[in-house]
């Protein structure tokens, strides 16, 4: 079953200096699900959130520009899997000759669908393996400021994210 998402916010980890992007399902008692990006990523998220133009199109807007020149439209995007720490995401699109599915990074996926205005949704499965990492967060080092991380990442709730902010 899929949830409907939104973007909780965007964040940076501090021990890696790597941007997160947190999603949360509308359900009330749902557990934010970080998502560590690329910093390029992270910024075309951050400027669709915050609709700021560019003078010239950034990759995620000369993509819509193309989809829209050929009639096709992004219905949703789904975070569809979790496999080895790592998310996967399917972009779903719709044009005059049917419907189908691209595989994509959950990053890309966001970043086009902020710009189609298209829903974003969460596979079950994912939901359930997050809550499962969030239990067990895996650190990268088993240094005693490894395991503070790990710690510091499992206790986060939605109020900890600045809005946007990255």
């Amino acid at each position: 079953m899929l949830h409907k998402a939104t973007i909780a916010g965007l964040t940076m980890d501090p021990a890696s200096n790597t941007p997160i992007v947190i999603l949360k399902t509308e359900e009330e008692e749902s557990q934010p699900i970080p998502i560590w990006i690329g910093l390029l990523e992270a910024t075309s998220i951050a400027s669709a959130l915050q609709n700021i133009k560019f003078d010239r199109p950034m990759t995620h807007d000369l993509f819509k520009n193309f989809a829209e020149h050929q009639n096709i439209s992004v219905a949703s995007i789904e975070v569809c899997d979790l496999k080895d720490n790592t998310f996967y995401a399917r972009i779903n699109f719709a044009s005059k000759d049917g419907a189908f599915s691209m595989d994509s990074r959950p990053s890309d996926a966001i970043a086009i669908a902020l710009r189609f205005k298209a829903p974003i949704f969460v596979d079950d499965s994912v939901i359930e393996k997050s809550r499962g990492m969030g239990g067990q967060a895996e650190a990268l080092d088993d240094s005693e400021e490894g395991k503070k991380w790990a710690d510091y990442l499992e206790k986060l709730s939605e109020e900890d994210f600045g809005k946007y902010k990255i």
